[in-house]
């Protein structure tokens, strides 16, 4: 009787030494992630200038958003926008990864060069692609004045043409690419070596490896920089906002988050503001579920399915 004591007593004093350790992130995870969400779930269902009481109008606020003109177009533009940013910046980073996994000189400047723009502060990011971007004194515009030349046309206006405007943002989303190539490096590093070997003795060609062996095995890296892509697409605020002000010409970059943005900050419409970072949440949950779906079939682990 005294030996169970003693050990529920030693449990409880573990227990209770790990929730005093832990206690310090679940403060913080309440003060600044729980009673924000509740709080906005609350207020998404009131009519709030965050200077008055908020009044209750139940969900007025949704009835408003499907009859609102601009919250369709963002949501479209943000579609456009991930639907082409997403993949392209996924391909891009494997293709990358396994350049710069293989043996070629000068392999770890190389890496160190894709990896620095992702420390590069964003407002900086969105002062130095302005420049890029430049009509008239342009870098990218400078590249492509010789092969325009030749065809007859002129290099495009990034920034002021409406149907470029959208394949700036989506070119600049591939900026921070060096980070998704420092996870894929990890993970083709864990790659048994011995079934590339076994797969030469195949005759398997490069091309086959790839496909069969290679990508299959890092699946999991690529289902996690796939999720926190989708996250990344559907909260693209800073650099469009510091470069296309109220989206650009015609609004063909105005995205959820600067709507939101606009909506709660230049409007004082917090919960009708509370009522779009919901539905931006549903959508990102929406999309990583589907994600969590998919990855059931085409992604293998190595010591089976968790």
């Amino acid at each position: 009787m005294n030996g169970s004591r003693r050990t529920s007593s030693v449990v409880g004093n573990g227990v209770a030494t790990g929730l005093l350790w832990i206690s310090p992130w679940v403060v913080g995870f309440a003060v600044f992630m729980l009673v924000p969400i509740v709080m906005a779930a609350y207020f998404s269902l009131c009519e709030f200038d965050g200077l008055r009481r908020p009044v209750y109008i139940g969900f007025d606020n949704f009835r408003t958003m499907l009859s609102d003109p601009t919250f369709w177009k963002v949501l479209k533009n943000t579609t456009i926008y991930a639907a082409f940013s997403l993949p392209l910046g996924a391909v891009l980073a494997i293709l990358f990864a396994i350049a710069l996994n293989a043996p070629i000189p000068g392999r770890t400047l190389w890496r160190a060069l894709i990896f620095v723009p992702t420390l590069v502060p964003m407002v900086a990011t969105a002062m130095i692609w302005m420049w890029v971007f430049n009509a008239d004194y342009g870098l990218l515009n400078a590249v492509l004045s010789w092969p325009c030349s030749l065809f007859g046309c002129r290099p495009p206006s990034w920034l002021q043409d409406a149907h470029w405007t959208m394949p700036a943002m989506i070119i600049l989303s591939l900026w921070p690419i060096g980070h998704p190539v420092v996870i894929y490096l990890a993970g083709l590093q864990d790659v048994p070596t011995v079934l590339y070997e076994a797969a030469r003795i195949d005759g398997a060609n490069a091309w086959q490896r790839l496909w069969n062996v290679t990508l299959p095995l890092i699946s999991p890296t690529i289902f996690y920089n796939i999720v926190m892509g989708i996250i990344f697409v559907w909260q693209v605020f800073a650099i469009p906002q510091i470069m296309l002000r109220g989206g650009g010409p015609q609004q063909n970059v105005y995205f959820f988050s600067m709507y939101l943005y606009d909506v709660a900050f230049t409007f004082q419409r917090f919960g009708y503001a509370c009522t779009l970072s919901w539905v931006q949440l549903l959508i990102i949950l929406s999309f990583t579920a589907f994600a969590f779906q998919l990855s059931r079939r085409v992604v293998h682990y190595q010591g089976g399915t968790p």
